[in-house]
């Protein structure tokens, strides 16, 4: 049985998501109406302290306290890609994802495992190698079709096999699944794979209606139907995402807005300001200069979460011809010589850039394994200290010219451009010159996937399994490996990883993963953000867990 755990190791519920062998016989976490934070009682979990910071996920909705209907406005700092749960890369997609698109499990507010779409926690064979999920019976898509095992395996069989899927690499070795009768899924897998429940409670996880699937293919994204609280309306590129209240959804009763308007509002002080002029009742991703004033205001409030993910820079080593594609070399110093992608890591000044650009709101990293996780170790944690002169000498040895001049894309928001020109200044002191390249977000993950870039400034949110962290970026031909890196050394001990079901044996194999990955350096981490939420208290319901994931599909305004 998955066992509670709280505060700052509140992710430790995942020690046993990846022992789906110990999950024979055990009882479900949690009853049919947990999922999706649906319950409708206020949780008194809310508030656990971080070391020296206090996290602040919101409380569940209060039923007496809510006046039903009316429309959410919200700021999203960054525009959403694809609105497919198997192509979709940004966390703005899963902000709107989770109002319209239920997954088969889901966290709770202590980061724990619980069923959504599924009727319980799955089971598994004593070889791991066959994992029996048991589905909800009496629920519809948004487009009023039934929804069943076999939608679950269509969904899943999609991910696996879209030529341009995100989630084949985390969906693991899946070869067969089987519908005996509608309310019963059986997955097959070549080997055990640990990861797998976990990766269900995300976009992996996800259920699309197969009427609409059958109709656009691999144009889903244009009209996405799946099963939620909520369902598209319209989409405005560049500016907004309409949503409104699913009829259809097996607990409307328990969703109190008539529509969530999400609005693209990329500059923070703006968002800052939209969220004190009432014009918007939640704003995302605040900036960590406004952060502190917005909390001291009578009128609002500010969730604050650790972050499971990481912010870095990715080299371009042998992505030529698209993600997806075998990796080519690469006729660039950084590419061909790793002492070059050492030179630029001993170069960062993490500690600075944490203390000037975030004003110690964040904690700087080396690594893809927050400390938060329970797969964390010394070894996880192993962090270089600065070296410019040591960097001087690696880019000699490297024969590369000094200053090494380097081409960085980022995001064209302004948080994204003080810590570019952050870095510009740190690193240029080690003997690089960075020429900074902001675009537009989603141009962003467009130039990524095609390659079409020398150094990425980007980040990823995080997910409570370590291997969705890590394989998924920097495994061989992995979906999102977009530095076109190549390991065979380092996919050995990655699937080790996924295969091993002792949770101190991963840990220490995930020591050794992070060495080898700051040996070839194909991505530097430099920073763990926290989930810094704006919230208007004319609100009741509005959460952001360790996730990262907004969650405001229950949410309502007060009486």
């Amino acid at each position: 049985m998955l066992p509670r755990t709280h505060g700052r190791l509140a992710v430790a519920g995942l020690a046993t998501t990846g022992l789906l062998v110990g999950l024979i016989a055990c009882s479900p976490v949690g009853q049919e109406n947990t999922g999706g934070g649906s319950d409708g009682t206020a949780s008194p979990g809310a508030t656990a302290t971080d070391g020296e910071r206090t996290n602040k996920t919101g409380t569940a909705a209060d039923p007496n306290a809510i006046k039903p209907g009316g429309r959410l406005d919200i700021a999203l700092s960054a525009e959403p890609d694809l609105l497919d749960p198997t192509q979709a890369r940004s966390l703005y997609s899963r902000y709107v994802f989770s109002a319209m698109c239920e997954k088969l499990y889901d966290l709770d507010e202590n980061s724990e495992i619980v069923p959504q779409l599924a009727a319980a926690l799955p089971e598994a064979s004593a070889d791991g190698k066959t994992v029996t999920i048991k589905v909800r019976t009496g629920v519809k898509f948004g487009d009023g079709t039934a929804f069943d095992a076999a939608a679950v395996k269509k969904s899943l069989q999609r991910n696996l096999t879209l030529e341009t899927s995100a989630r084949k690499s985390e969906l693991g070795p899946i070869t067969t699944i089987d519908t005996p009768d509608a309310e019963t899924v059986v997955i097959h897998l070549e080997t055990p794979f640990a990861p797998l429940l976990a990766a269900l409670t995300d976009r992996a996880g996800m259920v699309m209606s197969p009427a609409q699937l059958d109709k656009l293919g691999d144009k889903f994204s244009t009209a996405p139907v799946c099963v939620g609280p909520f369902k598209l309306v319209k989409r405005v590129p560049q500016n907004s995402i309409e949503l409104a209240k699913d009829s259809n959804y097996y607990d409307a009763g328990k969703v109190y807005f008539d529509s969530i308007v999400y609005r693209i509002i990329t500059d923070a002080s703006i968002r800052a300001a939209n969220l004190r002029s009432g014009d918007v009742q939640v704003a995302d991703s605040l900036s960590t200069q406004d952060a502190p004033a917005l909390s001291g205001e009578d009128s609002l409030e500010v969730l604050e979460s650790e972050s499971l993910g990481y912010q870095g820079v990715t080299f371009n080593i042998g992505n030529v011809d698209g993600i997806g594609q075998p990796a080519k070399p690469i006729d660039k110093p950084h590419a061909k010589d790793v002492k070059v992608r050492q030179a630029f890591d001993l170069a960062v000044d993490r500690d600075g850039l944490v203390k000037t650009v975030f004003g110690g709101l964040y904690d700087k990293a080396c690594s893809p394994i927050s400390p938060a996780s329970p797969f964390s170790s010394d070894a996880a944690q192993k962090c270089p200290d600065r070296d410019v002169e040591k960097a001087k000498q690696l880019l000699q040895e490297a024969g590369a010219t000094v200053p090494y001049k380097i081409e960085m894309i980022t995001s064209n928001n302004p948080d994204s451009l003080r810590i570019a020109q952050a870095l510009q200044a740190m690193v240029k002191e080690g003997g690089f010159e960075i020429q900074i390249q902001p675009v537009e977000f989603s141009s962003l993950l467009d130039q990524q996937d095609r390659g079409d870039f020398e150094l990425l400034q980007l980040g990823w949110s995080g997910r409570i399994d370590p291997d969705a962290n890590i394989t998924n970026f920097v495994g061989t031909d992995a979906s999102q490996n977009v530095a076109g890196f190549s390991d065979p050394a380092l996919d050995e001990l990655l699937t080790n990883a996924r295969q091993e079901q002792d949770v101190e044996a991963r840990k220490g194999l995930y020591g050794e993963i992070t060495a080898k990955i700051q040996e070839q350096e194909p991505l530097i981490y430099l920073y763990r953000q926290r989930n810094l939420t704006g919230v208007s208290k004319q609100l009741s319901g509005v959460r952001v867990y360790s996730d990262g994931i907004l969650r405001v599909a229950f949410a309502g305004h007060r009486k």
